[in-house]
């Protein structure tokens, strides 16, 4: 049988075209079903409530490119029915990346939910607080891109700069070293002004430095003072913080480590920052902190021990170690689980529940898996009594017990400063959801 000439274009371009639509929409139905399902899972374990800063999507918009999901660092987004959602929100980070990347500006981001609403200090447009000479820029202020927020850092030091008056020993006393109150320091050596700034971790970055590793941080371009415009495309987390200390570096910009603010007073013209290591009196005073809020503490004695830490930074760090995590959500979990696969580590991880209830099943199932190996020790039931240079003392299932050990990684989350910022009068704004 002889095949029409004009027959055999069709033949040669339709059939793979019919291919690969076939390929297409199967890998795509394919796609939507993992996303669903993890959207159910998160639904079942009652996950459904965004800590921070999250994206919410018009489905009107939306035609489902999956360009949000590619660039979410946390896998938080998915595409379901054609439609992006948001699939895993209590693993939102508020890193914003989903926003700039909808072709269609289908997306917008917000604070809070119908459900449970999240505070946010009254700022006015040049980003001074309702308390004149209490200025805040950044993720506490309803911030959470990099870009944006070190933008403000820079707008609020101009505005402040221009309310200071008296002879305070600082112009400006700025607390955070993230990307607003790193541009705010670079503005107050740009107009040559008596700064001090505060960080009560020991590294530059605020959020940043606590994504995940390799994740895109920045893909847009920022304008710094001093440095001017620099040009930020598929930028990592390594690759933005090795930017920032650069330009400390550089610039000679100081910052004051592991220093946390603990009060802000009002004398006369002038405010008195309390923290952990003294007392600085400013003209005026520039909040640049996020909405991790200082690590929450267990309050026992030995607490201050430097073998205390509130984060997990490198799990090989700690390869031949006694380690004892404190913390029953999917941070305490991870750590734990980490930590067990490093050779030599002897793991515990401690919760006052009797279950870890409002965790991803997939790090559940990796801690029992960690445990049936004999990887771990899980001391449900328990809490911290006492620690010490070698050891840790534990109320368990009502009995004392003490077990050896070199680290203690507490997971219990962080408390904002808001009854602080209340305390001296700065006013908030409850956000149910709205940009």
């Amino acid at each position: 049988m002889q095949i029409p000439n004009d027959l055999i274009p069709w033949l040669i371009y339709g059939i793979p075209a019919v291919v690969a639509l076939l390929i297409y929409v199967r890998n795509h139905r394919a796609r939507s079903q993992i996303h669903e399902e993890l959207l159910l899972e998160s639904v079942a374990q009652g996950l459904t409530e965004p800590p921070s800063l999250h994206p919410v999507v018009d489905l009107g918009r939306c035609i489902g490119s999956g360009a949000c999901v590619k660039a979410c660092p946390e896998n938080a987004l998915g595409v379901v029915d054609g439609k992006a959602v948001l699939v895993g929100a209590a693993h939102c980070i508020g890193h914003g990346a989903c926003f700039p990347a909808c072709p269609v500006e289908a997306i917008k981001l917000v604070f809070g939910t119908e459900k449970r609403g999240i505070d946010i200090p009254v700022v006015k447009p040049n980003f001074e607080s309702n308390v004149p000479g209490i200025f805040i820029a950044g993720e506490l202020g309803g911030m959470g891109l990099i870009r944006k927020a070190a933008e403000q850092g820079r707008q609020a030091l101009e505005a402040a700069r221009a309310s200071m008056s008296g002879n305070a020993e600082f112009d400006v006393v700025i607390v955070g070293a993230g990307p607003a109150g790193l541009a705010a320091g670079l503005g107050a050596i740009e107009h040559k002004l008596k700064y001090k700034i505060i960080e009560q971790e020991d590294s530059l970055g605020g959020a940043v430095y606590h994504y995940p590793r390799n994740k895109i941080a920045m893909t847009a371009p920022v304008n710094l003072p001093v440095i001017g415009k620099v040009k930020m495309t598929e930028v990592t987390k390594e690759e933005l913080l090795d930017f920032w200390n650069g330009v400390v570096k550089k610039t000679g910009l100081e910052v004051s480590f592991r220093e946390r603010m603990e009060a802000i007073e009002r004398s006369g013209a002038d405010f008195i920052v309390q923290t952990s290591r003294g007392s600085y009196r400013g003209k005026t005073v520039l909040l640049a902190i996020g909405r991790r809020g200082t690590p929450r503490k267990l309050s026992v004695p030995g607490e201050d021990s430097p073998k205390v830490v509130y984060r997990l930074i490198d799990p090989e760090q700690y390869r031949g170690q006694r380690v004892l995590v404190v913390g029953g959500g999917d941070s305490a979990l991870e750590a734990a689980v980490a930590i067990s696969q490093q050779k030599g580590a002897r793991v515990t991880i401690s919760y006052r529940s009797e279950a870890f209830s409002r965790v991803k099943e997939k790090n559940r199932a990796a801690l029992k898996q960690a445990q049936d190996a004999g990887r771990l020790r899980v001391l449900l039931q328990s809490t911290i009594s006492l620690i010490e240079p070698d050891k840790v003392h534990l109320r368990f299932k009502e009995e004392d017990v003490a077990i050896r050990n070199d680290i203690v990684i507490v997971c219990a989350g962080g408390e904002l400063p808001t009854p602080l910022l209340k305390k001296i009068g700065v006013m908030f704004e409850t956000h149910h959801g709205e940009a």
